[in-house]
């Protein structure tokens, strides 16, 4: 990209310089969203309490890459067998859920994980929930609550 595309692109509100962070509570802990919706692709910082557990999920359209910041953290991580084979997290290396594989980030103490993925797509499939929570649509994200009380 020549530098003359580069500011017709920030002229045309292609790129900003304004920070981002939007905060989402969920039962287990929260989320601090790092980009924008509708980019191509999502940064998060998960906190997720001691003793607590994401969802048991899939994605339709996503896949998402963590790796922990602080703390221990655990993932269900379903393998090329079909089980479900529980990793702790090691701080300096990245894990990866790809589309379809089941997973789910546990909080073995307080912890916060750093996690990339592709756009929020598609639906997240909750095989299991400690939260009695539903599926969670493209809809239901554009919901102040996502679907679910707090």
């Amino acid at each position: 990209m020549k530098h003359l595309d580069f500011l017709d692109m920030i002229d045309k509100g292609g790129f900003t310089t304004a920070g981002y962070a939007k905060r989402v509570v969920k039962p287990w802990g929260y989320e601090v969203h790092l980009t924008a919706d509708g980019g191509p692709y999502m940064m998060k910082i998960l906190h997720i309490n001691k003793g607590c557990r994401v969802s048991l999920q899939a994605h339709d359209a996503k896949s998402e890459s963590w790796v922990v910041h602080a703390g221990r953290a655990a993932v269900l991580l379903e393998n090329a067998a079909g089980e479900l084979e529980q990793i702790e997290l090691e701080p300096g290396m990245g894990y990866t859920s790809q589309v379809g594989q089941r997973h789910r980030l546990v909080g073995l103490t307080d912890c916060e994980v750093f996690e990339a993925s592709t756009p929020e797509l598609g639906t997240t499939w909750r095989l299991e929930d400690d939260y009695a929570r539903p599926d969670e649509t493209e809809a239901m994200r554009a919901q102040p609550d996502r679907g679910w009380k707090v």
